[in-house]
């Protein structure tokens, strides 16, 4: 590859470019440049091409050259897009690496990276936008056939425009289309992140004269709830703050239709405006905070570490405030005139940090996720481009933006399993590839959490990373108090109320009564987890998947959790016909019911992936939470990531089993990061917070070290363990996943490749074997493990397995079997 974007040519040199194309390449191809274009071409630009007999692709240039292809002929590109480069010289050094270290092609790596309005292709589907006013815009001819075809037509493919124009170079008019916003792409999500809306009242001007107000009054004085309301208003007017409506609601308990009427009348007027989601004392705190003593002395152990580490590891409890710190060493980045990456585990659930860290630095942030529609996240690409962006606050996707002056990663919740990407690949992790994204800019990284991973841990420990340690609560606040609850005991006392142990329904009650919140967590959806025939034992499977249907109370249905596929109810069992169908196990949809049942008064609320599934349903729970109109919210793993209400003293974990009794050799690991995240959301502001986890097994090493808080005692326990059976971090893990539809191909496939494999790498090969779940889409699916030494070289262990599965795919008796590698799975 070329070591500057563009060469030094004569005006009739005869140029080839090797380009990038968004396909799953084994080689990437090269094509040969128009005279004309000469000029235009530079590395990291896109280029149009034509692949396969009639496909057309938006492809980057990765290399400029004066050699032509040896083995074929190359053709010609059919024209330059961009006006400059949209991929820089250390981006493609970084898919180079994750090319190389998540064996997989580098046009996957380009398909996950770039935005897909980055990446047009013929069947890419363009959708006219029905809120943009088009007759305000200057467009060409082109664009307004185009624009009247798709008014028609509601959707078109890239191919049938190039049809329509009669023109094979349509991407520079959808181009232009797209970044007026009159247009979008079907791949993107529509659904845009939208911070808290917070509704501000406020006085018609004409009725702040004395003589005005004194004649409202007296014409109020027939409508005493709308007086109240007025008179609310000025007192609270006051304090010369902004005053909310819930605020003005609850001090003048007037009523939203007296204060309807008041806004109908134009005599109140009423505002939205993008507010934090914490409180206003903290608004105040974040502005013009001032570390603690602990936080001081983290900080300048962390800038300590920088001098001789690139990696630190900040090890802080729950609301021990690191985010202040994160802000005091964003603001020093950013004064040394570098960028900043922030990675969240999931921004959707982490609104909250997103507007601490947006109200600090303003317009300088941008925030990068699948959330956004696709024009929204070129636009942020091509502001961290041209350097707006100082700050950039994105989900795991975020490590691929054209950063050119990176100065500082900041990974949040570095122990979150969402940083890891399983499908489609590359199958990366992504505090793993900022950890070298950072070594590519010679930037420094924070790994932050309060249960940090053990492969982190074990880094910090041998002084590959600087450790730094906060073990004290921002504020003073003290720790949750944590009790443990068996639930046996209570069974045989007859104390438990369906899934509540008395213990907890007594804390609801109580927390309740004080007027503050609660959160329930139960780490399954649905209603129950299976439907069983009591008579015969049938219990419907998904058709697709080798996995029970979990029945939904609220869609009355049996869905599969793996591809989406559901059917009806069972009332009357298939098999024998006999209509004594028990329900099995429980999610938050039958806890949500129960409790509803046990306490009608209060106030229940469900978050997890099915009560989400609408456009801004997850803002509203949370913001109805925060609103302190729901009382009890319940929810699965999503109420651990990121929330932070000061009104909640009081968390109940229903089942600590489930998590425990998973058959991974991380499940207590994750155990016990998942129960002290959830613990952690209570109590953290100036109430001390109270955790109540319900289990069979009450007795568990790990329920009784997250009750202690004691992460070195968990680790120690698990490092041990680690060792003994030769698990990560001392051994590297490699999976593959043959698939085939055909059971018996598979089998023998999968036998052949392991015979293949472990004739060089010995017993490092194990399997295969069939995965928890065995066919999932009706692939059937055997998996086969590579457990190699550290002392091993892992770059061979790699090209041992590329060359393999070379060979193996160069057999046609097992065509069309699927292989998918996943390095480091976990």
């Amino acid at each position: 590859m070329q070591d500057s974007t563009m060469l030094d040519f004569e005006e009739r040199d005869t140029l080839f470019i090797e380009v990038i194309l968004p396909l799953s390449l084994a080689k990437n191809y090269s094509y040969r440049v128009p005279f004309q274009l000469n000029e235009h071409v530079a590395v990291g630009k896109r280029v149009i091409v034509q692949f396969g007999k009639n496909k057309i692709y938006t492809a980057l240039i990765k290399s400029i050259s004066r050699t032509a292809p040896e083995l074929y002929e190359a053709k010609y590109i059919i024209d330059v897009i961009d006006e400059y480069p949209v991929v820089n010289m250390q981006q493609f050094q970084f898919w180079d690496w994750m090319m190389d270290y998540y064996l997989c092609n580098e046009g996957d790596v380009m398909a996950a990276a770039l935005p897909a309005g980055l990446k047009l292709a013929s069947e890419t589907i363009i959708i006219l936008r029905d809120d943009i006013a088009v007759e305000s815009l200057t467009l060409t001819d082109k664009e307004v056939i185009l624009i009247a075809a798709l008014e028609k037509q509601q959707k078109l493919t890239v191919d049938q425009i190039s049809a329509l124009l009669g023109q094979k170079t349509v991407f520079p008019i959808i181009k232009s289309l797209l970044n007026m916003e009159v247009v979008y792409i079907a791949e993107e999500v529509i659904e845009k992140y939208k911070p808290l809306l917070k509704s501000y009242i406020t006085l018609n001007p004409f009725y702040q004269e004395e003589a005005h107000l004194r004649q409202l009054f007296e014409v109020l004085e027939r409508a005493p709830k709308q007086l109240d309301a007025l008179l609310a208003y000025l007192k609270l007017s006051k304090s010369g703050i902004e005053i909310a409506k819930q605020q003005l609601l609850e001090e003048s308990n007037c009523g939203q239709g007296a204060l309807k009427s008041l806004i109908d009348k134009e005599i109140f007027s009423v505002k939205k405006k993008p507010v934090s989601r914490l409180k206003d004392e903290s608004d105040e705190l974040i502005l013009n905070f001032k570390l603690s003593a602990a936080q001081t002395v983290a900080l300048t152990r962390i800038q300590t570490e920088f001098q001789s580490k690139e990696v630190v590891l900040l090890h802080g409890i729950t609301a021990s405030g690191k985010t202040q710190v994160y802000i005091k060493l964003i603001e020093e980045a950013i004064a040394a005139g570098g960028q900043v990456l922030f990675l969240l585990p999931e921004i959707a659930l982490t609104t909250q940090i997103v507007e601490r860290i947006r109200r600090y630095f303003g317009d300088a942030i941008g925030v990068y996720h699948s959330k956004f529609n696709d024009n929204e996240r070129v636009e942020i690409w091509n502001n961290v481009i041209n350097g707006k962006y100082r700050v950039v606050l994105g989900a795991r996707s975020a490590v691929f933006l054209p950063f050119n002056n990176l100065k500082l990663i900041v990974v949040d919740e570095e122990h979150e399993s969402s940083y890891k990407q399983n499908e489609p690949s590359p199958r990366y992790q992504a505090r793993d590839a900022a950890v070298y994204l950072a070594h590519l800019h010679q930037a420094k990284i924070v790994l932050g959490s309060a249960t940090p991973s053990i492969e982190s841990y074990y880094n910090a420990l041998n002084h590959k990373y600087g450790l730094v340690t906060l073990n004290e609560r921002f504020g003073g606040v003290e720790l949750p108090v944590q009790q443990i609850v068996s639930i046996s005991e209570e069974t045989k006392r007859k104390k438990m109320v369906s899934y509540f142990s008395s213990v907890l329904i007594d804390d609801i009650t109580a927390t309740l009564e004080k007027k503050e919140q609660v959160i329930l967590f139960q780490n399954r959806r649905g209603y129950a987890t299976i439907l069983i025939c009591k008579t015969c034992g049938f219990a419907p499977k998904c058709v697709n998947c080798d996995v029970s249907l979990t029945f939904h109370k609220s869609s009355g249905r049996l869905h599969c959790h793996y591809c989406g596929y559901h059917e009806n109810s069972m009332n009357i069992c298939p098999a024998c016909g006999s209509v004594h169908i028990e329900q099995k196990g429980f999610g938050t949809e039958r806890v949500e019911e129960e409790l509803s049942l046990i306490l009608p008064e209060a106030k229940i609320a469900r978050l997890d992936v099915d009560s989400t599934r609408t456009k801004n349903s997850l803002q509203k729970i949370i913001g109805d939470f925060q609103d302190k109109k729901t009382d009890i919210l319940i929810g699965t793993q999503m109420v651990a990531k990121g929330l932070d209400f000061d009104n909640v003293t009081l968390i109940g974990v229903i089942n600590a089993d489930t998590l425990l009794n998973y058959p991974d050799f991380r499940a207590f690991e994750r155990s016990y990061q998942l129960l002290a995240q959830v613990a952690g959301r209570a109590g953290r502001r100036d109430k001390q917070g109270k955790v109540c986890i319900q289990a069979y097994d009450d007795k568990h090493r790990i329920i009784k070290q997250v009750v202690d808080n004691n992460y070195l005692e968990m680790y120690n326990d698990e490092i041990a363990e680690r060792q003994q059976f030769h698990y990560p971090p001392f051994t590297r893990l490699i999976f593959i996943n043959v698939k085939h539809r055909d059971a018996n191909l598979l089998n023998a496939a999968a036998a052949h490749f392991a015979a293949l494999l472990r004739a060089q790498l010995g017993n490092r090969v194990l399997g295969p074997e069939q995965p928890l779940v065995s066919r999932i889409r009706n692939y059937y699916i055997k998996q086969l493990i590579i457990k190699t030494e550290k002392s091993t070289s892992i770059q061979k262990v790699k090209a041992i397995l590329k060359q393999t599965m070379a060979d193996f795919n160069a057999e046609k008796t097992y065509k069309g079997v699927i292989m998918q590698i996943d390095v480091d799975p976990y």
